[in-house]
């Protein structure tokens, strides 16, 4: 794999660009891989990525129904933040910010990452006292967090109206590190570093069954025929039940949708990421000017990747009152996307039944922030059979009442 740099860009530059490589290799699946990953998104691959980094476990297959990077990781409106109130949360999080700092250089593929600062606003009493909590046990898990006043989030984000006659702005749990990345960057970058180092990445292949000897898997049918392997990590998100029943078991998650849209670009206004959960939105500036704006997910069970009308209301009209300019703006677009959440809204990254296949689902809404993260984790779990990012997030913690409750830390589940 050729290096990006300034000197290639030059070079290719006086070749008028002929010299440059595909990203990732195009090829037609083997027989066998030591281990298949389901869902070539940003879990996935980064799952691909320290297998093959950490543990030298290089005889890979990452597949996809789809195209690569093409479900929640190319449709999530980009936060990283890591100010979680649970110590498990908080270090797994906590690692997937870490990794995003040096993840262009790691890489080699700009991923954009921009710490611009996040601030998750309090609006009512309640909130004050959640994040004040929330920002103590930050200090004690090692994660940079501060309390801040009214007047410090006016400072950092001029636009927005901290004198709101329904919710005014008491303050906010700030995170100086936090902000945003490129998503399908991230996914791309994964994608070029898991072909150079010999993984297949085969795209259209979606995987219709799940084949078991003695309760072991061995392999998988698709699309493309079958394929055998020795281990198998299902990283879907939203299709994890789906996967999961194929491998005849069940998962304790829901799959309902998430929305999101961008205005049209506008001059620089807003350079933090800040969240409103009182009024369930949240809200920053990308780098071409769009103001990205989401929300809750909806209210039932679903699998629909569109945007609806009532959403769009619900969520501009709860972010006018606190950021009055928006009123202004005109939509650009807006999408959905599937997402998996558990009932104490934290991930499970787990052993199954089957031995042999691992889980790694129910991110939620905030899965984005963990891709680095939890592709460490997962391969770790994979490779060794256990991981202390994962202890806690085994499949079988909802039977034995072991939850990691998310929901204040959380917000409007992000």
């Amino acid at each position: 794999m050729k290096r990006y740099s300034a000197f290639a860009v030059a070079r290719e530059a006086m070749r008028q660009h002929k010299g440059w490589d595909r990203a990732w290799a195009k090829r037609a699946p083997k027989k066998k891989y030591d281990v298949i990953i389901v869902g070539a998104g940003g879990h996935g691959l980064a799952t691909a990525y320290y297998l093959g980094k950490n543990f030298g476990i290089t005889n890979v297959a990452v597949l996809e129904k789809g195209w690569l990077g093409g479900g929640n990781t190319g449709r999530n409106t980009t936060i990283i933040r890591s100010n979680y109130l649970q110590d498990p949360s908080a270090a797994i999080y906590e690692k997937a910010r870490s990794l995003y700092e040096t993840m262009s250089q790691d890489l080699n593929y700009n991923v954009m990452f921009s710490p611009r600062g996040l601030i998750m606003l309090a609006q009512t009493q309640h909130e004050v006292r959640g994040y004040q909590r929330t920002a103590q046990a930050n200090a004690l898990q090692g994660v940079q967090t501060e309390w801040i006043g009214p007047q410090r989030v006016k400072e950092l984000c001029p636009i927005m109206n901290i004198s709101g006659p329904r919710y005014p702005v008491l303050g906010g749990l700030y995170q100086e590190r936090g902000g945003t990345a490129r998503h399908d960057a991230v996914a791309w970058g994964y994608a070029r570093a898991c072909s150079d180092m010999g993984m297949d990445i085969i795209q259209q292949c979606e995987v219709t069954g799940v084949r078991q000897q003695n309760g072991k898997v061995v392999g998988v049918d698709t699309s493309q025929g079958a394929i055998d392997c020795d281990k198998l990590g299902m990283v879907v998100a939203g299709h994890a039940g789906v996967m999961a029943k194929m491998a005849g078991f069940r998962l304790p998650i829901e799959s309902v949708a998430l929305q999101a849209l961008v205005s049209e670009p506008i001059k620089p206004c807003m350079d933090v990421v800040v969240m409103a959960n009182t009024v369930h939105g949240y809200m920053s500036q990308s780098d071409k000017g769009e103001m990205v704006i989401g929300g809750g997910t909806d209210g039932f069970n679903n699998y629909t990747q569109r945007g609806s009308f009532h959403h769009i209301e619900e969520t501009v009209r709860a972010l006018v009152e606190t950021f009055p300019m928006i009123s202004r703006l005109k939509m650009l677009r807006q999408w959905g996307g599937i997402v998996d959440v558990t009932g104490d809204r934290s991930p499970i990254l787990s052993k199954t039944p089957v031995d042999g296949v691992f889980v790694n689902c129910g991110w939620g809404t905030g899965g984005f922030k963990a891709i680095p993260g939890s592709g460490w984790a997962m391969a770790e779990l994979m490779a060794k059979g256990q991981s202390p990012l994962t202890d806690e997030f085994s499949m079988y913690r909802f039977r034995e009442g072991k939850f990691i409750d998310e929901s204040v830390a959380a917000g409007v589940a992000h």
